[in-house]
């Protein structure tokens, strides 16, 4: 792999969803955990904990199929990048290609250019838009270095590429443990004594499931009796299915929070508790109480988070540290700084004490082992289905 040696001095911009598309096959877990990782806060990418370089610089190009200011994904890549490009670890060039349907046929093509050009020792790209992209030109260039984080649909079938995913079983934990505190803390507003929460996802499929396992399991590791009204929007972007679930939850179950797992079609529901009054949300994938409207943050009680700069920085330590993962999928947790959830602003006005205190137990009992949150990625047991069916309201 060419590597060139250059320091680059740039100033850095910061933020931290889910693509929640593509379900997969069972992830392995290749990575090693960090030593000192990022706890469970809300931590972006320019704030992660970094190795301190083997003095090789890496040329990198960020491939970002929309545009940058999306306040989630691709910001938080581009942060995790900038921020190793003013440390001099690598230098970068980012190309924004564009989110439209016309801009659609670019992505293929300026995958191919940069490829054909040489120029880099690691492209990345993100997911569940371009792995069939990724995978013609990464098998047309073999020699080639890929990285595609949040997704894992082709794992294993090129050795020049790294897939990148994330334990939302673990996040899910940790939001249910803060909501199923939260949902009979009558001390705050709109929160009445009925244990009920609301999960508003996306598909109905395996990565959707793995939100809602994890924070089933975290909600009754709090109060074994509580219920779940779980219902699926089936795509991404119906906010007006998930408004109408939202507002059904409420009025016919006393959902007091909900939390949105569903991309853009979720804030439905953030819309229906906001109109309703009596209602909170609770966000996904990016921190959405600093991208919503005011209004709508105003009812956000937090989010759970997808760092994808921070894995990022986590892949170029694994580099530097000599640690090969191409033709290998990593998924990362709470330990790794891949996934954890805000902290401040209303999390930190509204929680109790006693609640701050859960989250930050249930957190580190999932770092040491102690909690192993059940995953629905690669289970055929129907568990995560089962767990859903018995806590319905």
């Amino acid at each position: 792999m060419k590597k060139i040696i250059a320091v680059m001095l740039v100033a850095a911009t910061t933020l931290s969803l889910v693509a929640c598309g593509n379900a997969a096959p069972a992830a392995s877990n290749d990575a090693a955990p960090a030593a000192e990782a990022p706890a469970a806060e809300n931590t972006d990418a320019a704030e992660a904990s970094t190795g301190e370089g083997s003095g090789t610089v890496y040329n990198v190009c960020n491939l970002v199929n929309g545009n940058l200011g999306d306040k989630s994904f691709f910001d938080s890549a581009e942060a995790g990048l900038e921020k190793l490009r003013d440390e001099g670890r690598i230098t970068l060039t980012t190309i924004e290609m564009g989110g439209t349907d016309e801009d659609q046929p670019k992505w293929l093509s300026t995958l191919y250019e940069v490829a054909e050009s040489g120029e880099y020792d690691l492209i990345v790209c993100g997911t569940y838009q371009m792995p069939d992209n990724l995978k013609e030109v990464a098998t047309k260039y073999p020699d080639q270095k890929f990285v595609i984080y949040d997704d894992n649909t082709y794992v294993g079938e090129n050795a020049n590429v790294c897939n990148i995913t994330y334990k939302q079983n673990d996040l899910g934990y940790l939001v249910g443990t803060f909501a199923a505190c939260m949902t009979t803390d009558t001390s705050v507003e709109n929160i009445n004594a009925d244990p009920v929460l609301g999960f508003v996802g996306g598909v109905d499929s395996p990565v959707i499931n793995d939100f809602l396992i994890g924070f089933i399991e975290g909600a009754q590791a709090v109060n074994k009796d509580i219920k779940v009204d779980t219902r699926y929007t089936n795509d991404y972007v119906d906010t007006a299915i998930a408004k109408e679930f939202g507002t059904s939850m409420i009025d016919d179950n006393k959902c007091d929070i909900i939390w949105g797992v569903a991309g853009n079609a979720g804030n439905g529901a953030a819309e229906a508790a906001l109109e309703k009054g009596n209602c909170w949300f609770i966000g996904v994938d990016s921190d959405q109480e600093a991208t919503f409207s005011a209004d709508l943050a105003a009812i956000t009680l937090t989010s759970g988070l997808k760092n994808v700069g921070n894995s990022l920085i986590w892949f170029i330590n694994e580099m530097d540290a000599g640690n090969d993962h191409f033709g290998k999928e990593v998924t990362l947790g709470i330990a790794d700084g891949g996934v954890g959830i805000v902290t401040d602003k209303n999390f930190a006005k509204y929680a109790s004490a006693d609640t701050k205190a859960k989250v930050e137990a249930a957190q580190k009992a999932i770092m040491d082992g102690s909690i192993v949150v059940d995953s629905a990625i690669g289970d055929t047991t129907g568990k995560a289905e089962s767990l859903r069916d018995s806590v319905k309201p």
